[in-house]
């Protein structure tokens, strides 16, 4: 019953209270992000994202820094502050990975400003602008406590968002490897292109061997020529959503 009850709170959170977005870019963009930061994320895709010459989104626990998550070691400050100064984006992912169907808003809102708190301490001030439901967790609760604190959340629903979106809980699809092979990645490609639209990845290791959640260096390699071949623009959230209108 609990997994029943999570389902349909998930559903509504998802569904209800959204807040409209106008998703009309030039040309179409695509956006790379990456959720808790395994130490791979950096280590084995930061010089494929630097080959290629873009620029992703990380979305980070502080609470997971130097700790262990699915078997995995996890960033360090250091990894941290170096894809900063590379460039990429630093996104909120909660302090303690924290499933908004788990907290009660206060609680939710106090391990948000933890996070914000333990980043800009790291990165001289750094303003998070952007955030990512961990397990894609979304409820009607959080997302108000979310939309205090940042102008769009991203969540994990498969889709192109194009015309119309919802900025508390923006579509993705996951460069995963239980995922990867039921996507038509052209076609989600080419449609982004034709409707001006906004897609965006979201993945966690890469490395060869990875876990279900995690891509190949190969898989992010063909991610990101898959898109410069489409003509997309390849940025990360934060500058995307400058894009969309």
């Amino acid at each position: 019953m609990s997994a029943f009850v999570d389902k349909m709170r998930r559903r509504v959170g998802r569904w209800l209270d959204q807040r409209p977005m106008r998703v009309a870019p030039e040309r179409g963009v695509f956006s790379l992000s990456f959720d808790d930061i395994p130490e791979t994320a950096w280590t084995e895709a930061g010089p494929i994202l630097a080959e290629h010459g873009v620029k992703a989104t990380y979305y980070v626990c502080g609470g997971l820094e130097s700790g262990e998550n699915l078997g995995l070691p996890q960033f360090t400050t250091a990894h941290l502050q170096a894809l900063f100064e590379a460039g990429h984006e630093v996104g909120c992912h909660t302090f303690s990975h924290l499933s908004a169907l788990r907290a009660t808003p206060g609680a939710y809102a106090a391990d948000l400003d933890r996070n914000a708190y333990w980043v800009a301490e790291r990165l001289d001030g750094h303003v998070m602008t952007t955030f990512a439901w961990p397990y894609g967790d979304v409820s009607l609760t959080a997302k108000a406590v979310a939309a205090e604190r940042f102008q769009l959340a991203r969540g994990v629903r498969d889709g192109v968002n194009a015309g119309r979106a919802d900025a508390a809980a923006a579509q993705a699809i996951g460069l995963e490897s239980r995922r990867l092979p039921g996507y038509d990645l052209e076609a989600l490609m080419a449609e982004t292109a034709n409707r001006r639209g906004w897609l965006i990845a979201y993945g966690h290791d890469v490395m060869d061997g990875p876990t279900p959640y995690g891509c190949t260096p190969d898989d992010l390699d063909r991610v990101i020529r898959l898109a410069k071949a489409a003509g997309l623009d390849i940025l990360p959230v934060g500058q995307a959503l400058a894009r969309m209108n």
